[in-house]
Formats: structure tokens, sequence, C-alpha cells
């Protein structure tokens, strides 16, 4: 019968590490949570920011349409700290389960879910800052160069370096 792959000591990866793939899940896990806490202290900031804002003298000034869109930006920073810390309260939910290796996938799709969001709430608090400062046209235009930057660094700039880096790994 094959060893078990949580307690095969055997490293099954030529990737120029030296590790069982248990240490692997330990790794990727410790990688992962300095992640969220990165991704945790912007979205507390921002939070911060939105929830600040409603008791601003000036807040009752805003339009029916800015008071919308500043409550789904509140909702989308709850909702980015939610699924930012879910991949923690999966952790202690399933603490001592030997299912590291599920926990580590699992935190991986919630911190790829908690960047997209926080990416979305990022370009919408400067578009309704935009927008009450000073106007809708230029928050349009704001969303948009944001929106553009976000997908040239978080998406194209990644492509093009693992396209790269198998295209090296063929030659």
């Amino acid at each position: 019968m094959p060893p078990d792959a949580d307690t095969d000591p055997q490293d099954d990866r030529k990737d120029g590490r030296d590790e069982t793939p248990m240490e692997r899940a330990d790794r990727n896990w410790g990688e992962i949570l300095q992640e969220l806490r990165v991704l945790q202290t912007g979205t507390q900031i921002l939070t911060g920011f939105l929830l600040a804002l409603a008791f601003q003298p000036t807040f009752a000034d805003l339009s029916d349409s800015q008071r919308a869109f500043y409550l789904a930006l509140v909702v989308l920073a709850a909702l980015a700290t939610i699924v930012a810390l879910a991949p923690v309260a999966l952790h202690r939910a399933l603490f001592q389960q030997s299912l590291k290796r599920e926990i580590v996938a699992y935190g991986h799709a919630a911190l790829v879910t908690a960047l997209v969001t926080v990416g979305a709430l990022v370009v919408g608090v400067v578009a309704f800052i935009f927008d009450v400062v000073v106007s809708d046209p230029a928050a349009v235009v704001v969303a948009v160069s944001l929106s553009a930057v976000l997908v040239v660094l978080w998406i194209l700039v990644p492509a093009v370096m693992r396209a790269r880096g198998r295209q090296e790994a063929r030659s």
C-alpha cells in the first residue's frame, strides 16, 4: 500500500525545495496568512473611512443615488472583511483535523475572492469621493482608469510572467 501523502517524508515535487507535502502546506498557509494581513489592513482603513463618513455633517447633503452608492460600498467593505477572515475561521473550526491542504486550498480561493472584492472597493471608494467632490463624469473617468490599472497590475502582469516562466521551463 502506498504511503499516505500527509505522512510521506519524500519530496513529491522537483521545484528546488526539499519539503514534504505537509511542510509545503504549512509554508503555503503561512504565506496566505501574511497576504491576508496586508489585505486586512487596507480593508480596515477603507471600512473605517466609510463608517466615519456617515457621521459627518455634510453627509445629509448627499443625493439619493450617492447615498445608495455609499451604502453599497459599506456592504462591499463588510463583505471584503468577512471573506478575508473566512480562512482564519475555517482554520479554527478545523484545527488539528489533519486537513491543512484543504484549508490552504480554501484560503487561496478566499484570498483571491477578497482581492477582487477589495479591488472593487478601492475603485468604488475613489469614484464615490470624485462623485461627491468633483462630478459624476469625473467619478466615471477615475473608476475606469483605476480599473484599467488594476487589471494590468493584478491580471495582465502575472499572466505575462506566468507565460514567460512556462516558456523558460520548456527551453
